[in-house]
């Protein structure tokens, strides 16, 4: 493997850096003044094909990489500047050419010949997808991977400068509320003419100038003449054998453009495993609503009550099952209104088997080792709906409103044993709703005066039902006689209903007076209305088919709750910017009158308090495209109703929490610091960012093991100790001609303190990972993209150290062949090892090839095989703040398939 790596470096620096000219020089204007972000492009003459372009940097220096002996075109244009153009004749030696431009008066469109790749205007950078296109390419997500700055992270989502975009537009209409990975994954490629890049974006005009943007990114798609006032996309149809069943896939997408209204349909159904909307990415899907309590300087938790799902890891399973169905419209009746609005459907169920290796925190305590083998199957139906309306019958004035409807219906059978309470089998199910709604009213008096009123409500109702049936009662008579359940049973059948209902309001109205053009001050009156109503109930099926309600023995008998929980937080901010040279400062405080309190079994518990929050914002332009950015803010942090709640819950058969009504708030301190550069005349993206948080007095829990069991009782309480975690991310990208490098490194360290039998212990992991990627970047040639990831995994928890390694070199190679057949493979290898020995290695091999007549060819004929090796399983390390594990993960098997596709 790692002779091939070699290899392959070896041919591909070879072909790049051989018969390669430099060209380079300064471009000024007609006093000699240099012209920065001038484009300098440079047109063969034999083939009229444009083989370089650069942008010049601040000094107005431009740089190209020619090929020798050759006649080329030197363009170069400049807004409000004469384009021009000469010609070069490049031989064996390095050429030194500078560049006057003259003054353009007249008002007459220049006429240039070949789009330049890239054109930056003041915030926005502007790709010519062509320009970097392969002909291999078949959804946006590919075109995207291609741009230089950009990147698709192993989580799909779009990221530019090392910052994540926010938002995805198709021709200024939003794309399903901006979801990037829906986005990445669906929209054609040859319907890609430009990728626009908007840096520092602000979702309402009328703020854009009040407001620190300068992590906001989107991205808009232009489309290609001829795509707009018709219909365009795909429909792939497909089939093939397995050694378990047959394979089928049916995916339409088909995308509608005016400049009046757009209708976007997507449907992927298929048993092969291709997951076009997973779980995580329902439940992370916000429908473009914001967090106001999170930038107001309160964290109010309103805790999560999903089943406690398996995660299908890397989008791979045992077994997979999916049907997905998605239509997004906009409509703008005339120029003030604009109505949208999305519908989303996924169906799916999922086989996984996990065995797992799990090492408990002190051993010393009596704590056994566990292994477990689980075989699991989840169902899951997920639904949203979403309408929103802008109305902005001027530049003054602007209304939104939006509102989201999510429903689910899911359930988890899973067939479980361990190696300490051996069979069990657990059922849950859960069938919650939430109903979101928006409204936002912008209102700008005159040139210095500007109001915003928000307000966000949220409704929110779960409904969680656990069920575990444990064959082998002799190693569970201990925690059966705590619950106080009825021994005289062939096994024990304990189950708990649970009801979660959320009812939140968010309402904020701002006002910014702009003092002058350099300074403006903010004032924002805001207030946080939370209420919460939590019910839960354990109980026992007899053999008889009736119902048991227990006594437990512990946590005085309790093991039903009903409790409502009550939240309102009244804050005054104010905040004052101010721009100096390269400087902006944004300091600010908030004044906060909390009032909390809860209800349970007749007694009222009330915490009243006032708290001082400051933040600091220090942003320095080194350079258009060069900054570094300094954020400080302090939190106070609640928890949510069931940390309060006094009676048992059961979390799952080895694990019982017990809250307490007397828990108080935490008190966090969040800095970030960060850079990056986007230097477009060498083709260099430098990212790095560091982020610490430390949280005090943050509530942790206690937790009782049985003697010799893994099962436990968790209690809260306020430590009174400080927990921390820090990390670092950094990237380095350059390009040298046809060839991409890049170096990323990623750490994280967290601190935090740990109460098991009641001894106090800390708990420190410290994780890095290390990537390098080489690709190439031929216009015709094969392209190959090679990549080496390395990670470590280090946890220490008490009197209990692991150390876990991961090592995986890849490479992906794709070609065009006779301009009709696409190939492409992607091989990893992957090597999971502790400190002394390896435990495992596995390999994936994936390839496809795909025919179409010509580029503008209606049908394509692809076949794709899924891994070819046949691996079996994965590996993976995790950790909780009682044990750290590792997890042999098994998956799909070898698919072939073979598609159709139909262009529009």
């Amino acid at each position: 493997m790692r002779k091939t790596i070699i290899v392959l470096l070896f041919l591909v620096t070879s072909s790049v850096t051989f018969a390669q000219i430099k060209l380079e020089g300064v471009v000024k204007d007609s006093i000699g003044n240099p012209l920065e972000l001038a484009n300098v492009v440079a047109i063969n003459q034999e083939t009229k094909v444009l083989d370089a372009y650069g942008i010049t940097n601040d000094q107005g220096r431009y740089k190209l990489t020619l090929k020798k002996n050759t006649t080329y075109k030197l363009q170069t244009s400049y807004i409000g500047m004469k384009t021009g153009e000469l010609l070069i004749e490049v031989k064996e030696a390095d050429i030194t050419k500078n560049i006057t431009l003259q003054n353009d008066n007249t008002l007459d469109e220049v006429n240039i010949v070949y789009e330049m790749p890239v054109v930056i205007k003041g915030d926005t950078l502007i790709y010519n997808a062509d320009s970097f296109n392969k002909g291999t390419e078949r959804k946006l997500g590919d075109v995207l991977k291609n741009l230089p700055g950009v990147e698709i992270n192993d989580d799909g989502q779009i990221q530019v400068e090392g910052k994540t975009v926010s938002k995805i537009m198709v021709d200024g209409k939003e794309f399903f509320d901006g979801d990037t990975k829906l986005a990445t994954q669906n929209i054609p490629s040859n319907a890609v003419d430009k990728v626009q890049v908007l840096k520092n974006y602000a979702e309402v005009g009328q703020l854009s100038g009040v407001t620190n943007n300068q992590d906001n990114i989107a991205i808009n798609i232009k489309l290609k003449e001829g795509k707009t006032n018709f219909w365009f996309g795909n429909v792939t149809v497909g089939g093939g054998t397995s050694n378990q069943n047959g394979l089928y896939l049916f995916q339409p997408k088909l995308f509608y453009y005016s400049p009046k209204y757009s209708i976007n349909t997507i449907t992927d159904l298929n048993n092969l495993g291709e997951i076009a909307f997973s779980r995580r990415d329902y439940f992370n899907f916000t429908g473009g609503f914001r967090n106001p309590s999170r930038s107001s300087g309160t964290n109010i938790n309103l805790g999560s009550n999903n089943l406690g799902f398996l995660t299908a890891q890397n989008n791979r399973a045992k077994d997979i099952n999916t049907k997905f169905g998605a239509a997004n419209f906009s409509w703008s009746p005339n120029k003030a209104l604009d109505l949208s609005g999305f519908a989303i459907f996924s169906n799916s169920k999922t086989e996984l088997q996990e065995n797992r290796d799990v090492q408990y925190t002190n051993p010393d305590l009596g704590i056994p080792d566990e292994t477990t083998n689980s075989n699991t199957t989840q169902r899951s139906d997920l639904g949203m709906v979403k309408l929103s309306a802008k109305y902005k019958p001027n530049s003054n004035n602007q209304l939104d409103y939006d509102i989201l409807g999510r429903v689910s219906k899911e359930s988890q059978n899973q067939d479980f044993f361990s190696s300490i309470n051996l069979n069990i089998d657990e059922v849950e199910s859960s069938s919650p709703y939430s109903i979101n709604q928006n409204l936002n009213y912008y209102y700008t008096l005159d040139a210095t005066n500007i109001f915003a009123l928000e307000v966000q409500h949220l409704l929110q109702d779960e409904d969680p039902f656990y069920n575990a049936i444990l064959e082998d009662k002799a190693n569970y008579d201990g925690t059966a006689n705590n619950l106080g359940l009825d021994g005289a049973q062939v096994g024990y059948n304990i189950a708990q209903d649970k009801r979660v209902k959320s009812n939140q309001m968010d309402a904020k109205l701002d006002y910014w007076n702009i003092l002058n053009n350099k300074s403006d001050i903010n004032f924002t009156f805001g207030t946080i209305l939370s209420t919460q109503q939590f019910n839960s109930e354990i109980f026992q099926f007899l053999d008889n088919g009736a119902i048991f309600n227990p006594t437990p023995t512990i946590n005085s008998g309790l093991d039903v709750n009903d409790i409502k929980y009550n939240f309102s937080d009244v804050y005054l901010a104010a905040h004052y910017r101010l721009k100096s040279g390269k400087f902006t400062f944004t300091p600010g405080v908030s004044v906060h009158a909390y009032a909390t309190n809860n209800t349970q079994f007749n007694t009222k518990t009330t915490d009243n308090f006032f708290r001082l929050l400051p933040d600091f914002t220090t942003l320095i332009q080194l350079k258009k495209s060069e900054q570094v950015t300094f954020n400080y803010k302090m939190q106070t942090q609640f928890t949510d109703v069931s940390k309060f709640a006094s009676g048992l819950v059961l979390n799952s058969y080895s694990s019982l929490y017990a809250g307490s009504p007397d828990l108080e708030n935490a008190l966090s301190h969040n800095i970030n610091l960060s850079y990056f550069s986007f230097n477009m005349f060498n083709y260099t993206n430098v990212f790095a960012s560091l982020n610490y948080n430390k949280s005090i007095d943050n509530i942790r829990t206690t937790s009782i093991f049985e003697p010799g069991s893994v099962v436990r009782v968790s209690l809260p309480f306020n430590s009174g100790l400080a927990d921390e975690s820090a990390s670092a991310n950094g990237r380095f990208q350059r390009t040298f001609g046809k060839l991409r490098a890049s170096v990323n490194g990623n750490f994280n360290y967290s601190k935090f303190n740990q109460f098991i039998q009641n001894v106090q212990s800390v708990s420190e992991s410290f994780s890095q990972t290390y990537r390098t990627e080489l690709r190439t970047n031929f216009k015709t040639a094969p392209n190959v993209e090679v990549a080496y990831r390395y990670t470590i995994q280090d946890n220490n928890q008490g009197n209990s150290n692991t150390k876990f390694y991961t090592k995986s070199p890849s490479i992906n190679f794709d070609a065009l062949i006779f301009k009709t057949i696409t190939f492409n493979a992607d091989y990893s290898y992957n090597n999971f090892s502790d400190a002394t020995k390896t435990l495992n290695s596995y390999e994936f091999l994936n390839a496809s090839i795909n025919y179409r007549k010509n580029k503008d060819a209606k049908l394509e004929y692809e076949i794709k095989a899924t891994n070819l090796f046949n691996t079996k399983a994965q590996n993976n390390t995790s950790t909780s703040n009682v044990s750290v594990s590792a997890t042999e993960y098994f998956i799909q098997p070898l698919f072939v398939s073979f598609r159709l596709r139909y262009q529009l």
